[in-house]
């Protein structure tokens, strides 16, 4: 999967990143190494589930879909 990100140099120095297919995913970094490190861990959070927390009845089946 590709993801497009928008980088914004910070006012207070370093960057910024949002991701903007992935509406809430943003995250900084003070360069564009540390910056791109966050980002695969924001995106990662922003797409994660606790399927703790879903209710499935026994004829459900769940999948992963790599795209």
């Amino acid at each position: 999967m590709k993801l497009k990100l928008i980088i914004h140099e910070a006012e207070e120095g370093g960057f910024w990143a949002e991701v903007p297919s992935i509406p809430g995913c943003a995250t900084q970094g003070d360069d564009l190494k540390e910056l791109i490190a966050n980002i695969y861990d924001a995106v990662e959070g922003c797409l994660s589930i606790d399927m703790d927390t879903i209710k499935l009845k026994k004829t459900d089946t769940v999948m992963e879909l790599a795209i």
